[in-house]
């Protein structure tokens, strides 16, 4: 699964805007209108469901949220609730990804782990699920969705994301799963502009680099 592939950094955009944005570059990407891209964006708050649905696990309701300024959805990825907002760093890879989903996961895994590494921070995934944990808190959450062999959605890492907004739900649908972000690892305040040639470099190194991901 070697890429060549673009980048579109979207900024701050609304969550509508973007899933929108998703689905026009999807449908170009399958018609080979456009080359394989990820699109980098930072969220206002916003709950999303995936196709398990998940409302068991969102611990408030909805109108509180609302009342709140977060914007609800559902949408197509894998998984069950989770949270974007500020200080969050969320991918879309439009890549080409045919029947190796389980390969796409493993390799968006290792471009976290890779990222996190350069910090010297120590990362993992977590046989099962998707997504990266820093010791017992989740660093990065992963849902994926694969329409004519090409993915949409992707990752939401949290780089200087405000935890307390996790405390609506239970993320992922982990009962007792905690989450943290880069910031609180390194213990100083970390900008999206600093990770983002970080995370870029580590997308090239995972996905345009020939040979199978090492187990």
């Amino acid at each position: 699964m070697t890429e060549v592939f673009v980048v579109r950094d979207l900024g701050h955009l609304d969550y509508q805007k973007a899933w929108e944005m998703q689905l026009s570059t999807h449908a170009a990407v399958a018609e080979g209108r456009l080359p394989p891209t990820l699109l980098l964006v930072e969220h206002p708050p916003v709950i999303t469901f995936g196709k398990k649905g998940g409302r068991s696990n969102l611990l408030v309701n909805e109108a509180f949220l609302r009342q709140r300024g977060f914007s609800i959805y559902d949408i197509e990825r894998g998984g069950d609730v989770t949270y974007h907002g500020p200080g969050q760093l969320v991918g879309y890879p439009i890549f080409w990804v045919g029947r190796r989903v389980r390969d796409y996961l493993r390799r968006l895994e290792q471009v976290m782990v890779a990222l996190l590494a350069g910090y010297g921070l120590k990362a993992s995934g977590s046989p099962g699920y998707a997504g990266v944990w820093a010791g017992n808190d989740k660093v990065a959450a992963i849902g994926v969705a694969v329409r004519r062999d090409v993915s949409f959605h992707g990752f939401a890492l949290n780089v200087s994301t405000d935890l307390t907004h996790f405390e609506y739900i239970v993320p992922c649908g982990l009962a007792g799963t905690g989450v943290t972000s880069l910031s609180r690892l390194l213990g100083r305040p970390v900008t999206l502009n600093e990770v983002k040639p970080r995370l870029i470099a580590a997308f090239h190194a995972v996905f345009t680099t020939p040979g199978e991901v090492p187990a």
